[in-house]
Order: C-alpha cells, then sequence, then structure tokens
C-alpha cells in the first residue's frame, strides 16, 4: 500500500518534511488525532480546533481558495472537503499538478476510515489506527447505551431564518438517531429543507434541539413558547448543542452525540 501511495504522491514518504494544506476544519482535527498536524502549512479562516490550528496561515474562508497561496506554499498534498470546498477551486488546483487528496465521509463510522486513510497518506498509521479503534468502540457503546430507549420525536433547528431543518439522509440525523431521537422531518425530500412554524406544528416534536452556530451576523431567536399546540413548546422541551461537535466529521462528533443524548434522555 505504502509502495502504492508513493509511486502516485511524491514526497509522501518523508513524513517530517511533508507540507500539507488542509482545506476543511475536520480534516484539521483528524490530522492533528494523528500527530500530522505539524505537517500543515495551510487552511481555511474557520479551522479553529485544536488550539494550535489558529497558527495555521489561511488560504481562505466560504468564498474560496486563493489558489496563489496554496502554490506558494508548495504542498506535497493539498486535502479537499468534495461537499464543502468549491469545486471550481478544486478543478483548477487539480489543472495546475497538486496532488489533491479527496474527503467525502457519508456517515458517523466514515470518521474512522478517514483516520486511517490520513494515517497511510502521512506516514502515521499506528497512531491513526489507535486513534480510529477507540472511536469506534465509544461510538458502539454510546449505541448500545440506548439501544432500546423508546424514541422521542425531535426537531432540529438548524437555522432560524429562514429557517431550515434537516432530513434522514444528513449526518446530523444519524447522530440523532444514536440518541433514540426520531426526526420529524426524516422523510422530507431535501437534506436541508426550508420550513415554516406552521409545517412544525403539523409535526408535534417532544423536543425542539437548537445548535449554538458561529456566525458574524446576528440571528432572531424564535420564540417557541408562542405556539404552546407544540408539545416542546409546551412542556419547555428545549436542548442547545454545540454546531461544531454536531456538524464536522471528526472524533470530537462522540462528544457532541454524549452531549446530547444526555439532555435528550432528560426529558423521557
Amino acid at each position: 500500500m505504502i509502495s502504492l501511495l508513493l509511486a502516485f504522491f511524491p514526497g509522501v514518504g518523508n513524513a517530517a518534511e511533508q507540507r500539507i494544506v488542509a482545506l476543511a476544519p475536520h480534516i484539521v482535527e483528524m490530522l492533528f488525532d494523528i500527530g500530522a498536524g505539524d505537517n500543515i502549512v495551510g487552511t481555511v479562516v474557520y479551522a479553529d480546533y485544536p488550539a494550535a490550528a489558529l497558527n495555521i496561515p489561511r488560504i481562505g474562508g466560504y468564498h474560496g481558495i486563493q489558489i496563489e497561496k496554496v502554490l506558494a506554499l508548495k504542498p506535497d498534498l493539498v486535502m479537499v472537503w468534495q461537499s464543502g470546498n468549491k469545486a471550481s477551486d478544486i478543478e483548477q488546483m487539480e489543472k495546475m499538478g497538486l496532488n489533491i487528496i479527496y474527503s467525502q465521509p457519508h456517515n458517523i463510522e466514515d470518521v474512522a476510515s478517514e483516520l486511517r486513510r490520513l494515517g497511510q497518506l502521512t506516514g502515521h498509521e499506528i497512531q491513526a489506527e489507535a486513534v480510529a479503534n477507540r472511536y469506534l468502540q465509544r461510538l458502539e457503546k454510546l449505541r448500545q447505551q440506548h439501544a432500546n430507549i423508546e424514541p422521542m420525536k425531535v426537531f432540529y433547528q438548524l437555522w432560524p431564518e429562514p429557517m431550515r431543518t434537516i432530513n434522514k439522509e444528513t449526518l446530523i440525523n444519524q447522530l440523532i438517531e444514536v440518541c433514540q431521537g426520531q426526526n420529524v422531518f426524516a422523510d422530507n425530500p431535501t437534506p436541508y429543507p426550508q420550513i415554516g412554524i406552521e409545517n412544525v406544528i403539523v409535526a408535534q416534536p417532544e423536543i425542539i434541539i437548537l445548535p449554538d452556530e458561529k456566525s458574524n451576523k446576528e440571528q432572531p431567536i424564535i420564540d417557541w413558547h408562542k405556539w404552546p399546540e407544540i408539545p416542546a413548546a409546551k412542556h419547555n422541551r428545549f436542548i442547545r448543542v454545540n454546531a461544531d461537535l454536531m456538524h464536522r466529521f471528526s472524533t470530537r462528533m462522540l462528544d457532541g452525540i454524549e452531549d446530547m443524548c444526555k439532555k435528550i434522555d432528560a426529558f423521557r
């Protein structure tokens, strides 16, 4: 396997001197998890964990990547998030001959496989395998703890204005299911549908989950108590969760799951 990597990615073999551009927060977190954080020479503005990540030069953000800055860093590997980075930026970097590594996890278990793959690419296989195994063991433990619990109907208020939620195809829905939460909008045909108050009233959630999302723009607060016909509002069943833990494909997702499960369980 290593010989194949060396053939396709020059510079991969010398792990200590490897230069990596990591273009998503979860990639940065994983590289630090496996001991390769010191090899990151560039990242995006919203990669803020662990604390050491704040010292990495920024070469882009929500509106795209500054390709000229990437080239100036002379990276051996450029790790991109296929659904998080602009396709035009990725295409341009590929045309310029940069070694592009794609990260596109689809489910909770994929965190472990991503860790192992990054370990192979960076020469940190042993630490990556250990981190991946601990992750899967803890995930299985969380699942077993909630395996025989009666589900509760939940509404995940992803964003207040315009109001958005999630369906069953999303990562967040998978996290909710670990806690035996039943997403009231799971069957919506859109992954992140825009909805209104009337839709929530019809759905009758028992719990409303509110993620604390970082934003430069202050978001309006919905006073759900105005609609006591919603069970969650009637019984004051609201929980707040850390959006960074819930919305990033990283090992810290398990911290988000554990916190959310405890808060949901408190209302059972």
